[in-house]
């Protein structure tokens, strides 16, 4: 079974169930924290919805929050979030601007993320 994030009909990612369902909810949560809204919406598919103006102001405040802190703790809670959405975002054709301080590492490990999510 699968769990898949479309945009205009065009799954971007068709994740399983439990991934795509974790996923989903972990990014929940975050934007309710980061106080915007994610992008994300239940399909009637049984997947995720995702609208790109939302979802990506969601990944720059994930991005801004992740490159805010010298926190472990928070760059660990954020990396994973950060760079699957990093993903979705550039197969949903959005962009973001990423601080060049982390660029490189954010870039390599979307790269190595990307050829594992179908």
């Amino acid at each position: 079974m699968s769990y898949p994030f479309e945009l205009g009909g065009e799954t971007l990612w068709d994740a399983g169930y439990h991934s795509g369902q974790l996923y989903a909810s972990v990014a929940r949560g975050a934007a309710e924290f980061l106080e915007v809204p994610s992008g994300l919406s239940p399909s009637p598919q049984g997947g995720c919805d995702v609208e790109l103006a939302q979802f990506e102001t969601f990944v720059q405040a994930l991005h801004s929050l992740y490159t805010s802190t010298g926190s472990e703790v928070l760059h660990g809670l954020t990396r994973g979030l950060l760079v699957t959405s990093l993903v979705l975002l550039e197969r949903a054709g959005g962009v973001i601007t990423l601080k060049p301080s982390h660029e490189a590492v954010l870039l390599a490990e979307k790269a190595a993320l990307a050829r594992t999510m179908a």
